[in-house]
């Protein structure tokens, strides 16, 4: 693990996670139903990045659109998989070191993920897809049955 506090990893958490409610609650999903179920926001959200004006959206929209997505799927997979923020050693990241989600995978192992890189590559690709984009985090960490699995 990266030379990083036990502080500044809980503020990062405690930032995410008021990211996220912040946005559902944006969207008209309360702070408790989004907290029983992550996936209750994903018709919202997509409703929301479907809408958007993406051709007119300047550097600052991007940014806040990237880090809203991010909060919401490494909150996703927290809640509906056990996942927890950790930090990896990046020596190319400016401050050493990145955030990452880390879970233990359906073959036992435990894996990390950026959802920053993760979400960039949806946003790389658009239309933007909630449901894929999730998918996508759940295939890097292991956590979803691949297709043609046990067959």
């Amino acid at each position: 693990m990266a030379a990083v506090s036990a502080s500044d990893l809980q503020q990062w958490i405690e930032g995410e996670r008021r990211n996220i409610i912040g946005m559902a609650d944006m969207l008209g999903v309360s702070p408790s139903v989004y907290a029983r179920d992550p996936m209750i926001l994903i018709p919202a959200l997509q409703d929301y990045v479907s809408r958007a004006p993406l051709d007119e959206f300047e550097q600052s929209d991007w940014v806040t659109l990237h880090a809203d997505l991010m909060s919401y799927v490494a909150d996703y997979l927290i809640q509906k998989h056990g996942a927890r923020w950790s930090v990896a050693d990046d020596p190319a990241a400016p401050r050493g070191y990145r955030f990452v989600i880390e879970a233990t995978g359906r073959d036992g192992q435990t894996r990390w993920a950026d959802p920053f890189e993760l979400v960039g590559k949806e946003i790389g690709s658009l239309p933007i897809e909630i449901t894929r984009m999730l998918a996508t985090a759940e295939r890097a960490l292991n956590l979803a049955s691949q297709a043609g699995e046990g067959e």
